[in-house]
Order: structure tokens, then C-alpha cells, then sequence
């Protein structure tokens, strides 16, 4: 019984501070992209990681949550199909979106006389038909759900792999063969661009610090550039995505081939699906103290905009 009270404690705690979390870092970056000088193009790739991070938090986090607590299911066929469907699609989101962030924090660090640079998107509205597409072919791959899911208050004699609220029916398969290939697929590109920009920027992160302790040597001053301290953020972030994706991999993997309904191993698995989407945005404040600049700059920014209001109008 104590158990698993601390583990509802647990899951709510996570699930609201992730959102809170992935709330403050898209309202930092949004504040920043409309009050901003220069519209990044990696701040509109945060915005929109940090939106797919919401949706799986509020699609699998809050039904798991009320479940945990004993409530009583509040989901009927069509309310658990679509949140499921959304909880898959922003999963796949976010392997696509990561993979961007670091392809184009990649991009923008190189070298100037590398071929690399006339990649480098010229502005950021140049990223919104990644996005669409994303969207698209996420939309695509998940679409067997619509027809595989299902409330627990209609007929169970059909039903396996219990998801709270909501399950998964049988699936045909041909419908497996379909839909499990291409997403495999998915993920082996995303994450293969990731995996390879990854390393270039840890190439050019160790040459930036082999020429740092140069300079220091040399008795120079020499300061970090922003891409490069940004850089350092992107990788930190591909590698809690990482962790969390062949961690969960792994329990996915196991769950799948044993015998026994190990209750413990779902509950940790559960935990590991919403790792990511509460961490990155933790890491985005701890590594460049959003929390800090949002809550000065963004507050100087609305005291002098309604200090020239009221001014205007007396």
C-alpha cells in the first residue's frame, strides 16, 4: 500500500514538473523570438521540442496519474483513441525534432570554409516545412491506432496489454508488418542524423578546446561563442534522448518476451516513456539558466512596455 502511494506521489510530481518545466522553456524562447533582434532558428526547434513534450506529458501522463490515484474511468472510446493516437504521433515528434536540433546546432557551428554552411537554414521561418512534415508523416505511421484502441468499458474478451484507462486490440498481421517497418525505419534515419551530427560537433568542440588551451598558454583571452555554448546544450540533450530511448528499448524489449506480468517493470517503463519530455527541458534551465533570463529580462521587458502605456495615456 505504501509502495504504491509513493508511486502516485511520483508520477504526479513528474508529470507536473515537466509541464511546468516544458512550459517555461517554450515561453522563454517565445518571449525571446518575438522581442528578439534575430529570430534563431534553433529557438523555433525548442518551441516546438518543448510543445511535443507538453502534449505527451498531458496525452500519457495525466490519465496515468488519475489512474494511479483510483479515480474512475473518465474515457470513453473516443477520448482514449485520441489521446493514445496523440501520445504515439508526439513521441514520434519528438525523434524527429531532436534529430533537427542537432543536424542544424551542427550546422551553424562548422567551420565557414566547411561545405556544410551553405546549409545553414537563412532564416528561421525556413524550418516550418520540417514541421509540417513531421507532423505528416507521424500522423501517417500512427494512424493503426485509431482502429487498435479501445476503452476498457466496451467488450475486454478481445483485449490485451492494459494501458489503465484504455488497450490495445489484436492487431491483424499484415497491419503489423505495415506499420512496425516503417517505423523502425524512422527512427534508424532520424536517429542516424542525429548520431552523425552528434559526433561532428563533438569534433568540433574538442579542436574549439585544443585552441582554448592554446590561448590560455599564450596568456590570451579568449571567450566561448553562444553557438558553441548552445552546442554544448544540444549535445546534453541528445544524450538524455538517448538514455531514455534504448532504456525504455530494453524494458520494452524484456516486457515483451517474458512469461510473467512483472508490475514493477511496466511501472518503470512508464516512468522511462515520460523521461525525456521531464528532463531535456531541466537541462535547457540548469545548462543556460532560462529560469534567470526569462524572469529578469522578460519582467524589465513588461514594466517598461506598461510604464509607456500608462505614460501615453495620462
Amino acid at each position: 500500500m505504501v509502495l504504491k502511494f509513493i508511486k502516485e506521489i511520483i508520477f504526479l510530481l513528474m508529470t507536473m514538473v515537466g509541464t511546468l518545466g516544458n512550459i517555461s522553456v517554450s515561453m522563454n524562447y517565445m518571449f525571446s523570438w518575438w522581442a528578439g533582434p534575430e529570430k534563431k532558428p534553433i529557438h523555433l526547434i525548442l518551441i516546438h521540442l518543448a510543445f511535443t513534450n507538453i502534449i505527451i506529458l498531458l496525452a500519457k501522463g495525466f490519465p496515468n496519474t488519475v489512474a494511479a490515484f483510483g479515480l474512475r474511468n473518465f474515457l470513453d472510446d473516443i477520448g482514449c483513441k485520441t489521446l493514445i493516437y496523440l501520445e504515439r504521433v508526439a513521441r514520434g515528434l519528438s525523434i524527429c525534432t531532436s534529430s533537427l536540433l542537432t543536424v542544424v546546432q551542427a550546422i551553424i557551428i562548422s567551420p565557414r570554409a566547411s561545405g556544410w554552411r551553405r546549409f545553414r537554414p537563412k532564416s528561421a521561418w525556413h524550418i516550418l516545412p520540417f514541421f509540417s512534415f513531421f507532423w505528416m508523416l507521424n500522423a501517417l505511421i500512427s494512424m493503426n491506432l485509431i482502429h487498435s484502441i479501445t476503452s476498457i468499458n466496451l467488450n475486454i474478451s478481445k483485449l490485451k496489454n492494459g494501458y489503465n484507462y484504455c488497450h490495445f486490440m489484436l492487431e491483424s498481421q499484415k497491419t503489423k508488418w505495415i506499420v512496425l517497418p516503417l517505423m523502425v525505419l524512422r527512427d534508424a534515419v532520424f536517429q542516424g542524423a542525429m548520431g552523425g551530427a552528434s559526433g561532428y560537433m563533438v569534433l568540433l568542440l574538442h579542436k574549439h578546446h585544443q585552441h582554448v588551451l592554446y590561448l590560455q598558454n599564450s596568456k590570451l583571452l579568449y571567450r566561448t561563442p553562444p553557438e558553441l555554448r548552445a552546442a554544448q546544450s544540444v549535445l546534453l540533450l541528445m544524450l538524455c534522448f538517448v538514455f531514455f530511448y534504448w532504456t525504455d528499448c530494453a524494458f520494452s524489449l524484456f516486457l515483451s518476451l517474458s512469461l510473467g506480468n512483472n508490475s514493477e517493470m511496466i511501472v518503470i517503463r512508464e516512468f522511462l516513456v515520460l523521461g525525456y519530455a521531464i528532463f531535456s527541458p531541466l537541462v535547457l534551465i540548469h545548462r543556460d539558466g532560462l529560469l534567470a533570463e526569462c524572469s529578469q529580462s522578460q519582467w524589465k521587458k513588461l514594466r517598461n512596455y506598461l510604464t509607456y502605456l500608462f505614460n501615453k495615456h495620462r
